[in-house]
């Protein structure tokens, strides 16, 4: 009687886990630098081994499980709509190191985020946090990827959002199989002058500067501090303007105007201008903010008014234009 009850037990227990495969990601791990990396690949229903190229996608920052759910279902995995792009495409996203890649939102502290004891990161994702743990990590899973079957090689897309905008356009310069790149939300001259901008808007003060001359001190320093390490936040802040520069293939750069990055990317379009960059194509969404919401004369944004799906049609017609 025991071990029916037990065996009853686990049988609950594992039915109620709920995996990928549940909403239909195919999922594959791969091991690099003695670290798991999850990945997700979404496909047409009925094409998952139909061979079409990549289109990836670099998520932005926080340690988030790439799938969340509750008792309503799966929580939105990409910002876009990802069924504007999988007539085709496979559309691939990677999880960040140490966090597991599906979570009950119930089992998630303040925005989504998975914490351990004393609700602090787990060490193996802020020991890896870092844009260039991130690039190379993305090469080795994209060159993992472009040998499967069902992957074309005649396009690879790359696209990223905020954080994930300078992971991207730093691996443009990396894989010489991407053909486009989608730079979406990111501040081609550094994370710290968003940070500034804001802080120079609501506190009118300009205390930042002293925490960058330490950021820059301890510019390798992987300690968690209570947020991003001083590595994180100064990799971050050095200018993917850079690399955005030097590359060759089409690259649609978007932003809304309301966002702390707006200047420094009116700055990149005018020095691309100057230089004759023609590669380079500049969307702007007025009167929004970081992530697109609308906002008021005291910016402060618009919940109610979702523009994502707008944005990613966009992406896709640019797409199919170049």
């Amino acid at each position: 009687m025991k071990k029916i009850f037990f065996l009853l037990l686990i049988s609950l227990i594992t039915f109620g886990q709920k995996k990928p495969e549940d909403f239909g990601y195919k999922h594959l791990t791969f091991t690099y630098k003695k670290t798991i990396v999850d990945v997700l690949v979404q496909s047409k229903k009925g094409e998952e081994n139909s061979k079409k190229p990549l289109f990836f996608f670099c998520q932005g920052s926080m340690p988030q499980p790439l799938l969340k759910y509750d008792e309503n279902g799966l929580y939105g995995t990409f910002p876009f709509d990802v069924n504007d792009f999988l007539n085709e495409f496979h559309v691939v996203i990677v999880g960040k190191p140490g966090i597991p890649v599906i979570s009950d939102v119930k089992d998630l502290k303040n925005n989504y985020q998975h914490l351990v004891e004393n609700d602090s990161i787990p060490k193996v994702y802020s020991d890896h946090n870092y844009l260039d743990y991130y690039v190379e990590r993305n090469n080795f899973i994209i060159n993992k990827l472009i040998k499967e079957k069902w992957i074309s090689k005649d396009k690879l897309v790359l696209a990223g959002h905020s954080e994930g905008s300078t992971i991207a356009a730093k691996l443009a310069t990396r894989n010489k199989s991407v053909t486009h790149l989608i730079y979406s939300g990111g501040n081609p001259y550094g994370r710290i002058l968003n940070i500034l901008e804001e802080e120079v808007y609501k506190r009118k003060n300009y205390n930042l500067i002293d925490y960058w001359k330490f950021v820059v001190e301890n510019k390798n320093n992987l300690e968690y501090n209570g947020g991003d390490t001083y590595k994180a936040t100064y990799d971050f802040s050095q200018p993917s303007a850079n690399y955005l520069k030097e590359l060759k293939i089409p690259v649609l750069i978007t932003f809304g105007t309301k966002d702390w990055n707006a200047p420094f990317i009116h700055l990149l379009q005018i020095e691309s201008i100057q230089s004759g960059l023609k590669n380079l194509e500049f969307k702007p969404y007025f009167d929004v903010e970081h992530n697109f919401f609308p906002v008021n004369e005291k910016r402060e944004p618009n919940y109610e008014i979702y523009n994502w799906e707008s944005v990613g049609k966009d992406w896709k017609n640019w797409l199919n234009k170049n």
